[in-house]
């Protein structure tokens, strides 16, 4: 059985609605990076160093990232040589699976982590602007769908608005917000917020925490201290450290990633405004170069457009149109 077709039967099983925001989130992408692909695959009748050369021109344009793209081109070039293959045409369904062997490489990796005896904390880093507030937001509404009392702490006490967006968020979704005043001690607005999630007897705590990067040694300091609160009033906290990156920034997301592992121990990423960018590979050179895996992506503007992320959605998602055209074929 074909990798495509295995990837459609096995996207069958899954809920159809998310299948379709997916679809519906990834349709730029599929449409340039894919597009481009195929054509390029379609369009020659020998697989030469020119063939190869172009498609790292396709993979690197979508953003990709020069790495990722050497270590997947470099790799195709292996399995040709390995599997004798003489037809072009035979490269995108070997292409997607390598890309589906570095998102699934971790799978279980993708699921947050849980605390089954208390209450979970979950910070949320990123600079201003990725849409770290709204996602804050939209996981609040994602666990109270789950059934789970939610409790939100304003910890960005840095940017103008940020205190107001996120109790503008908590009436939408109605939970809970913690705030002091702009200015205020971000660690004690976290630690405020603890006691008051225990005292609800809430399930998960979600933190908000300032995006400033201007100044890493400050950013730095805060963070520990956060960290240092956080353990001590829940041990084995925080359960997770999700960094918020904008999707349509490109490899400028993957600059911010590291910088920000270098200030904190991120633990897994969620990427927003996928569904506005062609340029989706950006989510295959974050998990292969940075080794971290994809919490949650961004398929739209509404509540439930906050997605987990699902390798076999993304690739099907992405590849639909070379799905489709090995069902005429076949």
């Amino acid at each position: 059985m074909s990798f495509f077709k295995r990837l459609k039967e096995s996207v069958a099983s899954k809920t159809e609605s998310v299948t379709q925001k997916f679809m519906s989130g990834l349709s730029k992408t599929s449409s340039s990076l894919v597009g481009a692909m195929n054509d390029l695959f379609t369009g020659r009748n020998k697989i030469d160093e020119e063939l190869y050369e172009e498609l790292e021109e396709i993979l690197i344009s979508a953003d990709v990232g020069v790495k990722t793209t050497m270590d997947l081109v470099e790799r195709l070039r292996e399995e040709v040589k390995e599997r004798k293959v003489k037809d072009p045409s035979e490269l995108q369904p070997l292409l997607s699976e390598m890309i589906g062997e570095m998102l699934t490489r971790e799978e279980q990796a993708n699921q947050l982590t849980m605390n089954q005896e208390g209450l979970t904390v979950i910070l949320f880093v990123g600079v201003n602007g990725v849409g770290k507030t709204t996602t804050i937001g939209k996981l609040a509404h994602h666990f109270k769908q789950e059934g789970k009392k939610v409790v939100l702490a304003a910890g960005d006490t840095f940017r103008a608005g940020a205190i107001e967006q996120l109790e503008t968020w908590g009436r939408r979704v109605g939970v809970d917000v913690i705030k002091h005043q702009a200015g205020a001690d971000p660690a004690a607005v976290i630690y405020d917020g603890i006691q008051a999630a225990k005292s609800r007897k809430a399930d998960i705590l979600l933190c908000d925490t300032a995006g400033r990067l201007q100044n890493k040694v400050n950013l730095m300091e805060e963070l520990k201290k956060i960290h240092r609160v956080v353990q001590r009033e829940v041990p084995g906290a925080p359960h997770e450290v999700l960094l918020v990156l904008d999707a349509t920034t490109g490899q400028n997301a993957l600059i911010q990633a590291r910088q920000f592992g270098e200030a904190v121990n991120v633990s897994g990423i969620v990427l927003t405004k996928l569904d506005g960018t062609a340029k989706g590979g950006i989510v295959v050179s974050i998990s292969h170069e940075l080794q971290l895996p994809v919490k949650f992506v961004g398929l739209g503007e509404k509540a439930d457009d906050l997605q987990e992320f699902d390798s076999e959605q993304f690739l099907h998602a992405m590849f639909k149109d070379a799905i489709e055209q090995e069902e005429v074929e076949a």
